[in-house]
């Protein structure tokens, strides 16, 4: 049994994943992270958990031998519950959903869960263990300090950066975490005063050919180009962009590869730039992030090598 780990919105990635697994005849769960609530009965022993869904399914954890933690999203709080409890219910649902996790610690995770937590939550360790293995980085900086972000921009910039997030705000249609990507101008950088109360990761602009979406498997490489040079994020402009298969260069490969190991990383969505200066830019992983459109586009067969 392969316990699937996701949200009650999730779909695309994990409806391929699953419709591979009923090919094989290989038994799955569904488990609804947001609904890990009052929605669901769960009773946890020192080595054991017992499970019942929202539909009445039924697991325990003696019958689940892999675990692929594809998005853990916020637990949903009831509307009846009064709001003097909601953190309380919060803390203690998210409590109970962590320790049946680790009952799971000797199953095999598609990503260690203590690796991917980490690696995730940190963009600039990525950054820095990219470096380290002969990765190109835009010079980076995460800040709430305006005359230090406005510095930043003046000495690394050429009068353009970029602003993103850290974390997670929205999901697109096809359930891709979405954290937009903002161009920052001199006359925008004036209005930067309320980044004190919203830090912000911030870049010089990279004038790309195209961008670069490199899906890795245990040491395998699926990458697709899409036709991209203009919008600082494909995902949210309105253009028809299109995917096409992509050979990234062996030194590439092999760079990606170590960054990954030391990151204790199987599985990772990696964002890259080529610059039309001819250079390839690390810009992040996502441990889970999107891979569907790639296998859907140019039928790359990542579904079946996430179950290897």
């Amino acid at each position: 049994m392969i316990l699937c780990i996701t949200h009650s919105q999730d779909f695309y990635n994990i409806d391929i994943f699953f419709e591979y697994l009923k090919t094989k005849n290989i038994p799955y769960f569904r488990l609804n992270s947001d609904h890990m609530n009052h929605l669901q009965k769960i009773s946890i022993n020192e080595n054991f958990f017992e499970l019942t869904d929202e539909a009445g399914n039924k697991i325990n954890s003696d019958k689940i031998k892999g675990v692929w933690h594809r998005k853990a999203w916020k637990i949903s709080v009831p509307e009846e519950l009064d709001e003097d409890y909601e953190k309380i219910f919060l803390k203690e649902y998210a409590s109970l959903r962590y320790n049946l996790f680790t009952i799971l610690e000797h199953a095999a995770w598609i990503n260690p869960l203590e690796n991917e937590k980490k690696i995730d939550g940190n963009k600039m360790l990525q950054l820095n263990i990219a470096e380290k293995h002969q990765l190109t980085i835009p010079k980076t900086i995460f800040s709430n300090d305006e005359e230090k972000i406005k510095a930043f921009f003046h000495e690394n910039c050429n009068g353009k950066m970029v602003a993103k997030l850290h974390g997670v705000l929205s999901k697109s249609m096809g359930g891709e975490d979405l954290v937009s990507t903002n161009i920052i101008d001199g006359y925008s950088l004036e209005f930067i005063s309320d980044i004190a109360y919203c830090p912000m990761i911030f870049q010089p602009y990279i004038e790309k050919e195209y961008e670069l979406r490199i899906v890795y498997v245990d040491g395998e490489f699926f990458t697709g180009k899409i036709n991209n040079s203009e919008n600082a994020d494909w995902r949210v402009a309105q253009e028809n962009f299109f995917w096409s298969a992509y050979d990234l260069p062996e030194n590439i490969k092999v760079s990606l590869s170590s960054m990954m190991k030391e990151m204790g990383l199987y599985l990772g969505a990696i964002d890259m730039i080529k610059s039309r200066d001819g250079g390839y830019y690390f810009l992040e992983v996502n441990p889970q992030g999107e891979w569907g459109m790639l296998q859907k586009e140019l039928h790359f067969p990542i579904a079946r090598k996430n179950c290897r």
